[in-house]
Order: structure tokens, then C-alpha cells, then sequence
């Protein structure tokens, strides 16, 4: 049995939702221990671009473990 494209994409994008709430509280008590302090709208930005990239590498993980699965089809 396979997974469909779209199917991926929101499995992938629900768990990287969650990573995104984890992300943020790790941002705000990990880098003040390394003398970084930011904002809560710095916070907010850095999770999101670091959520989409997790986002486009999650999905194309996936899909390509679906194409090794089917034999390379």
C-alpha cells in the first residue's frame, strides 16, 4: 500500500506543526544560554522559515521512500 501525494504533504505538514510550537519554546530558552536573546516576532520569524524547510524536506523525503517502496516505479 502506498501513500498519495497529498496524503504526505499533510501528514508532513502536521507533524511539522507541532515541531513549530517545540521550536519556539526551545528558541526562547536554548539561545539566551548562548548569550542570543530575540524577540517574540524574531522567534516567531526563525521558526517559520525553519518550518517551511522542514516542511519541503519532510515531504521529499517521503515521497522518495514511497518511490524506493514501489521499487522505483
Amino acid at each position: 500500500m502506498t501513500q498519495s501525494r497529498a496524503m504526505s504533504a499533510t501528514e508532513t505538514i502536521a507533524s511539522t506543526g507541532i515541531g513549530f510550537v517545540v521550536a519556539m519554546l526551545a528558541q526562547k530558552i536554548i539561545l539566551p544560554l548562548f548569550g542570543l536573546h530575540a524577540s517574540n516576532s524574531d522567534h516567531f520569524w526563525i521558526a517559520v522559515l525553519f518550518t517551511f524547510v522542514s516542511i519541503v524536506r519532510g515531504y521529499c523525503v517521503r515521497r522518495l521512500f514511497n518511490w524506493i517502496g514501489e521499487g522505483g516505479k
